[in-house]
């Protein structure tokens, strides 16, 4: 800790120990601070220091945002370790959310009690009461509306676009090569060889299947 003029001024480590959160979540914080208004640095001997005083005025503001925590379940056995899916099912959100905090974690996100290695992927585990845990600090930002505008965001929504081409793409492969199949087992093989939900193929499949038939009628 430095004292300058009166007032103090933390590096990273001070705030590490001040405030009990470890240095991933306060460099993610600092990361998404046009979003979350966290306080400009200042730098002393070639170190990040942040003002105490404003850092700490900000933090309690920031863990106090609404958050609507409603669509979390509560059931089941604490310490079943759950993939993917099932920890969607405990936050209430689509399984493409938990795919995407394993690419960009959010402040606090458990580390995984267990990792399975498939062929294609990891899949990692985490227990209830993690995600309950998560959930239940402020720190997380889960049910919370976040910083950026209303609206979807246009890079996002253009990613998404082209990922789910690009599964449309193998889902007309996929009907090419197996015509006897029911979109249901198309949907599986699909799921199996590439990940997801086979709801989600199935829908992906009913997409590629229209695009054929629209394409054939022109």
């Amino acid at each position: 800790m430095k004292t300058v003029d009166g007032r103090q001024w933390a590096t990273r480590e001070d705030l590490i120990e001040h405030s009990g959160y470890g240095e991933t979540t306060l460099k993610r914080l600092w990361r998404d601070r046009r979003a979350n208004g966290h306080p400009g640095d200042r730098a002393f001997d070639g170190l990040m220091h942040w003002d105490m005083n404003a850092w700490d005025t900000w933090f309690a503001k920031y863990r106090e945002r609404p958050r609507d925590l409603s669509g979390v379940d509560r059931s089941g056995d604490p310490d079943e370790q759950l993939p993917p899916a099932g920890q969607a099912r405990v936050l209430g959100v689509d399984p493409a959310r938990i795919t995407q905090y394993g690419k960009t974690p959010p402040p606090g996100w458990p580390d995984p009690v267990r990792v399975e290695e498939l062929p294609t992927r990891n899949r990692e585990y985490r227990t209830r009461a993690q995600l309950w845990a998560w959930v239940d600090d402020p720190i997380s930002g889960f049910g919370t509306k976040g910083g950026r505008p209303p609206g979807p965001d246009p890079k996002a929504r253009a990613r998404a676009a082209k990922v789910l081409d690009a599964r449309v793409r193998l889902a007309t492969e996929a009907l090419a090569a197996m015509p006897d199949l029911k979109a249901g087992e198309v949907a599986a093989a699909l799921a199996e060889r590439h990940g997801q939900g086979v709801d989600t193929w199935k829908r992906i499949v009913t997409q590629a299947r229209k695009q054929s038939q629209q394409q054939e009628a022109r």
